[in-house]
């Protein structure tokens, strides 16, 4: 008789007391206990130990019967498998996740930077003196009608026709704040007359005319004693390529608008508009009874709607939409050289505001739309009014609700 202590791999009998109580009964019944032994990928097949009861010990032990005739339960071939190789199969899997989630990031970030490097730069900084700098933030966001990039069949079916060069068909100032007021975008109606360094007064559209970008900015920073810090145009292309690459953008159409020179006739109501349709709709100015007024609003209207659609998970998580999207609003886009990713991204997270009912739209406060000057019938600002915005935007004083008369409806007070 061996006098080894057992130990935890021994598989040891348990006497069980019989229906009597008493262990000396014949109805006693011995179990196996296995508990402490480690489970292998097999049933054990051999081994030596104390009386047998290595690993045969165990297999004999649980086939012989007890005392009383009853057979112990034998394991359950559960019981002996290994979850190594089960867990080896899942490692792999969470790794391709991983890989998979790290190169979604990747793609994420480049593709922005993609678009980025192929926009074209252009000097836009005004000669001379300049306002200092305000407490927040102010860009300048043209709309011209560029027909550049645009294919003859494109020039056609937009209705654009040839003509060369560029002009501003909107004018939008943006600023963004600092102490946590809410972005605003200001229409600055095309035909607003106003001092233009060099020129005389004229038509503020008549600033981009003269000298291009760089003199449409310091006009403006001369009338709002602003400092632009940032300069950011898109085009006819730009327009249709960014619309079409999102699948449309939904706009609620405040009246029938049948309107041959913009190459559209939609009805009113919320509806679907393909690239060729909303360019139409951002251009329409003689089918509005308001006007450049009325044209200004649906620009801001068109802008918000169309930042709205880029930011729902069916464009940015979509790779060839995110990528398409990204790189449309690339093309056609100009920007002043002292303009960086950052700036143009907060455009586009005030636009975005706007759409949210985070933002405000506004028109620069107006006296009359009928201003008899040697321009023609032109726009006249409400001076006190207008002022008084500029100096809230250059204090960045946050604003909360619209001030009085950026309405875009001439008042005299």
């Amino acid at each position: 008789m061996s006098s080894r202590a057992a130990g935890p791999d021994d598989a040891r009998a348990i006497p069980q007391r019989g229906a009597s109580g008493d262990p000396d009964d014949a109805g006693e019944v011995y179990t196996v206990d296995v508990r402490g032994r480690r489970r292998t990928g097999s049933r054990p097949a051999g081994g030596a130990g104390r009386g047998g009861a290595g690993r045969d010990g165990v297999a004999a032990a649980a086939a012989r019967p007890a005392a009383g005739g009853r057979r112990p339960a034998p394991p359950v071939d559960g019981d002996w498998e290994d979850d190594a190789p089960r867990r080896r199969r899942r490692v792999p899997v969470v790794r391709l996740v991983l890989l998979l989630v790290a190169a979604w990031l990747a793609f994420m970030v480049y593709t922005p930077i993609s678009a980025w490097n192929s926009v074209h730069k252009e000097d836009t900084t005004p000669a001379g003196q300049r306002p200092a700098a305000g407490k927040g933030y102010n860009y300048l966001l043209v709309g011209s009608d560029s027909r550049e990039g645009l294919t003859k069949a494109q020039k056609k079916a937009y209705s654009t026709g040839n003509a060369v060069g560029r002009r501003t068909d909107s004018i939008i100032l943006v600023h963004t704040s600092q102490s946590g007021g809410k972005p605003v975008l200001i229409s600055i109606p095309r035909d607003s007359y106003v001092p233009i360094p060099g020129h005389g007064s004229n038509k503020i559209n008549a600033a981009f005319a003269f000298g291009g970008p760089k003199l449409l900015v310091e006009t403006v920073e001369k009338v709002t004693d602003l400092r632009i810090d940032g300069y950011v145009e898109i085009g006819f292309a730009g327009f249709a390529g960014v619309v079409d690459s999102v699948g449309g953008v939904n706009i609620c159409v405040p009246f029938h608008m049948n309107d041959k020179k913009a190459g559209i006739n939609l009805q009113k109501g919320c509806q679907l508009l393909d690239g060729r349709n909303a360019l139409g709709y951002v251009r329409a100015r003689y089918s509005d009874p308001r006007g450049d007024i009325g044209r200004a609003e649906r620009q801001r209207q068109f802008l918000g709607a169309i930042m709205k659609k880029a930011a729902t998970p069916s464009t940015v998580l979509v790779p060839t939409r995110y990528w398409d999207f990204t790189h449309a609003a690339a093309r056609g886009l100009i920007v002043g050289d002292d303009t960086s990713m950052r700036d143009a991204s907060r455009v586009l997270l005030a636009m975005r505001a706007v759409s949210q009912d985070q933002g405000l739209s506004l028109v620069v406060p107006i006296q009359s739309l009928n201003y008899q000057t040697s321009a023609g019938s032109s726009v006249k600002w409400n001076t006190a009014r207008a002022r008084a915005l500029f100096a809230d935007l250059r204090e960045d004083k946050p604003l909360e609700t619209p001030p009085a008369g950026t309405d875009g409806k001439p008042s005299a007070g």
